[in-house]
């Protein structure tokens, strides 16, 4: 069964079931400030979870593209991706655990298939403190489901994962029960950070079993549905919310309970084909195709690099479909990641030509069941993501040429460090042409790379002695501690207020700086006093305050350096980064001088906040003792 059958099965059912169908949001949601993607089926449900009634009633369904960069060091596994589509089904205030339960069961056993022995399910083991019994309900419920299939279940308790590690479980035990860490939701995680007034409640996980021989033992522990390992695959979760936390801490049922229901279309599907690599199932396998033909190597031996790059392409087409640019701000870094990333896993396969335009179509086709209503620009995705390619294949060919010219005498850390930092050729791309290629690398590469890095960051920590064009009234000892301290306010402002605020001018003196950015509000107290907060905890951490030069290319393009004139700078810039260099806490072009380090600046405070002009807001602030 391919994936689109699953999924039109699956909404199929939930219909004849009294089910509305409805709509998936877009993966980038417009009015929810609190994530860069949509990452679960419920999270655009969350209203009506809440409480607010749903227009097309109590029962939904949907299956909803989702997007998770959290997991993109994962991808690479049989079964991690950043993309996944969940699909889901919604009771507010209707039916509850034992409509749920048997709805879900029928479907995998009847409408997909799978063998009812290869399903095992966990539930919540209660929590005493709280006064939360164990879920006896859903465990009850689940045992009369499973001895109408011919199945005797038996209960076991196991606790957490960890303490399932080295139990494991034994014959005939189906039915798990596991604590708050595993079969608890709430939006906080687990019971203890459960927020005050949300409702929350047990949950019930659903597992395909793909045989004991799937499991490392040495590596994972005792196989049981929690584990980690190949043996067992979480395919569905019900939330059953039935409590909500009071003032107090305790918690109350609710006199109207909700379900909130997500399974994984890919993961259904491998299980459908008793597969536990979900790259084998007609949205990925596909692509995994075509790379082999195009690399001339086997998905067997270039296994993790063929993972990445599918699911990466996939999600890359997803986001350009519904209209994201790549950029270096917030979803556009993170489609721009995604499509960097694959093209340097290509190349570690030997595809050193453009590869997206025999790609792209294939997972257009994937995806043409998905509602115009969220992916609005089909038709721009291919031009965009080979310009994008064609690009980044440009910085890289000036790296390579670099690489060549070096190699006739091997390569020393020093070399792939200049490689990296003046021309954007990433270290871990180095090293693996060095290796294709057979040139020699100096014993000690990684030492010496390591000590140019330290030596180039000790050499940036002396102030720049060039003028600073932007509102600096004199480099004096104050003038410079303001001038970094406008640093750090505007690296709060994007972090705490607007990603996108640039700054719109600035005027600083020995007594006082001045800051104009666009914002077309005007700043509450309380967030007033957050980013003085903020600006005063970088202060404390005593950061170091480091600069250096740069091609505005790399700058902008590999640095993400924050810059408002990126058409007149010239071709060579200084960048100052304050805080850990690879995660700064800011990062900008600019002329300096800076201090060296956070700790000298004293105690920020700001004085007032007005208007400059029409969208332009303005902050004044002195530096205390």
């Amino acid at each position: 069964m391919n994936a689109s059958e699953v999924r039109q099965k699956y909404l199929d059912f939930m219909k004849s079931k009294g089910h509305v169908q409805i709509a998936p949001a877009p993966l980038v949601l417009e009015n929810d400030p609190t994530t860069l993607f949509t990452g679960s089926g419920m999270q655009p449900l969350l209203p009506y979870l809440l409480g607010k009634a749903h227009d097309d009633g109590t029962r939904l369904t949907d299956s909803q593209p989702c997007l998770r960069l959290q997991d993109i060091e994962d991808v690479g596994d049989p079964r991690h991706t950043t993309v996944f589509e969940m699909l889901g089904n919604w009771s507010l205030g209707d039916y509850f655990k034992e409509e749920q339960i048997r709805n879900f069961f029928t479907f995998l056993t009847k409408e997909v298939g799978l063998n009812p022995e290869k399903i095992y399910v966990t539930c919540f083991i209660g929590n005493e403190k709280y006064g939360i019994p164990r879920d006896d309900e859903a465990a009850k419920i689940w045992q009369e489901v499973f001895k109408e299939a011919g199945i005797e279940a038996k209960i076991a308790e196991i606790n957490t994962a960890e303490n399932g590690d080295k139990r494991g479980i034994r014959e005939g035990e189906r039915i798990l029960f596991y604590n708050d860490k595993e079969n608890w939701w709430s939006r906080g995680g687990g019971i203890e950070t459960t927020p005050i007034g949300d409702p929350c409640g047990p949950d019930s996980e659903v597992f395909y079993d793909f045989g004991e021989d799937k499991q490392d033992v040495e590596k994972y522990g005792q196989s049981h549905p929690a584990s980690d390992g190949a043996r067992f695959m979480e395919i569905g979760n019900q939330v059953f919310m039935q409590y909500r936390r009071k003032e107090d801490g305790s918690f109350e049922e609710l006199e109207k309970k909700n379900v909130d229901f997500g399974a994984g279309l890919e993961r259904i599907t491998a299980a459908s084909m008793d597969s536990y690599d979900v790259f084998q199932i007609s949205l990925l396998k596909p692509i995994i195709d075509k790379l082999e033909k195009l690399s001339g190597k086997s998905y067997a031996d270039n296994t993790a690099e063929m993972r990445i790059i599918a699911d990466h392409l996939r999600g890359a087409y997803l986001l350009t479909a519904q209209g994201l640019k790549p950029s270096n701000k917030q979803q556009g870094y993170a489609l721009r990641r995604l499509i960097r990333r694959a093209i340097l896993k290509a190349l570690n396969l030997g595809i050193e030509n453009d590869f997206l335009p025999g790609i792209l179509p294939m997972i257009a086709e994937n995806y043409k069941d998905l509602p115009d209503s969220i992916l609005t620009d089909r038709e721009g995705v291919l031009d965009t993501l080979n310009r994008e390619e064609q690009a980044f294949r440009r910085t890289l060919r000036r790296g390579m040429k670099e690489l060549n010219r070096l190699k006739e005498k091997g390569l020393t850390g020093k070399e792939l460090f200049m490689l990296q930092d003046t021309y954007g050729f990433p270290l871990e791309l180095s090293v693996e042409e060095a290796k294709r290629q057979g040139i020699e690398l100096s014993n000690d590469w990684q030492k010496e790379f390591d000590a140019a890095l330290a030596e180039q960051r000790e050499r940036s920590q002396t102030a720049s002695k060039g003028m600073f064009k932007g509102g600096l009234e004199d480099h004096g000892e104050m003038s410079t501690k303001y001038h970094t301290a406008t640093h750090l306010l505007l690296a709060a402002l994007q972090q705490l207020i607007d990603p996108g605020i640039c700054q719109k001018g600035s005027n600083i003196t020995a007594e006082r700086m001045r800051l104009d950015f666009n914002v077309d509000h005007k700043l509450e107290k309380d967030e007033l006093q957050k980013l003085e907060d903020q600006v005063n905890a970088w202060i404390k951490a005593d950061l170091p305050v480091v600069h250096d030069e740069y091609d505005k290319a790399y700058a902008r393009d590999i640095l993400k350096a924050h810059g408002s004139f990126w058409d007149k700078y010239p071709e060579k810039l200084t960048v100052y980064t304050i805080g850990d260099f690879d995660k700064p806490t800011s990062r900008e072009v600019c002329g300096g001088p800076h201090v060296e380090h956070t700790g000298v600046l004293g105690h920020f405070k700001i004085k007032k906040e007005e208007a400059s002009s029409a969208g332009i807001r303005r902050i004044k602030a002195i530096l205390e003792d």
